[in-house]
């Protein structure tokens, strides 16, 4: 299965303004781009490209005073079938786990675990542990939190979203990493370009997905609070603590956002079949 993906994000700025942008993807073993989705500007400057801590690819660049668009069109080889899951991926007690995983139990600055550690074992220190505790705390997240990009706010944390039980899949996201590493499982915030492939389509504009990953038995298992189901072409771009880790975008100055465009489809369309 062949799928094409990109972006097209316009800024203004009043003047000359340092922009880092954590855009570019991270295929799974199963994947292939087949087209790079190397980061192009309009007009045209140069960019510099480095890894961050988390192991992501950054670019870098100084955008001139006006208009820039950020702009890449890329093609992705995936397998076409939903993400794999692991029912019986057991939990790793805390000291046994590897020591890159550690910080991933911490409280951060949208995922405050500390703050949510007594409801998380109200709710879930009955469930048996692994994979199903997990899927546990998303069934919960997805059932209890509204949807709505109405809700949205950029300072929104993981307790006021349990507090007010409505949000976008940044704030699902976020309570579920936080619900997870109360229970002293390692939960990371992920963003990740997620299209309508085998599912219905969804008649609103397309953005970028959050998601999570969780270390169960050895490994990082992809999980969606949002979306609450294995899905078909879902590419990962970053990982981190939280939303502050891997923000798509961040200007050193000034600048507004000015035209946003995602869009991630099947290269052939005829491919498309729908889930039942």
């Amino acid at each position: 299965m062949k799928i094409r993906f990109g972006y097209r994000l316009g800024y203004y700025v009043p003047q000359t303004t340092p922009m880092v942008f954590l855009l570019h993807s991270q295929p799974r073993p199963d994947q292939r781009l087949l087209v790079q989705d190397t980061l192009m500007t309009t007009p045209e400057v140069p960019v510099f490209v480095y890894r961050d801590a988390f192991g992501n690819m950054c670019a870098r660049l100084v955008a001139p005073p006006g208009n820039i668009e950020i702009w890449t069109e890329a093609l992705l080889e995936d397998s076409g079938v939903p993400e794999s899951a692991c029912f019986d991926a057991a939990e790793v007690p805390v000291d046994a786990l590897p020591p890159d995983t550690l910080q991933f139990l911490m409280p951060s600055r949208y995922c405050e675990s500390d703050l949510l550690l007594t409801e998380a074992w109200n709710w879930f220190g009955s469930v048996a542990p692994g994979w199903s505790r997990v899927q546990a705390i998303c069934d919960f997240v997805n059932a209890r939190t509204q949807f709505g990009y109405g809700f949205a706010r950029t300072t929104k944390t993981a307790l006021e979203t349990f507090n007010e039980g409505c949000g976008v899949c940044r704030d699902m996201a976020h309570l579920a990493i936080a619900l997870c590493r109360a229970m002293n499982i390692p939960a990371r915030y992920c963003t990740s370009y997620l299209g309508d492939i085998g599912v219905p389509p969804v008649d609103a504009p397309m953005d970028f997905a959050a998601c999570m990953e969780v270390y169960l038995g050895g490994a990082w298992h992809v999980f969606d609070p949002r979306n609450n189901q294995r899905r078909i072409g879902r590419l990962l771009i970053a990982r981190g603590r939280d939303a502050a880790d891997v923000a798509i975008s961040t200007s050193f100055g000034q600048s507004s956002l000015q035209s946003f465009r995602v869009h991630t489809e099947l290269a052939d369309e005829k491919q498309l079949v729908y889930a039942a």
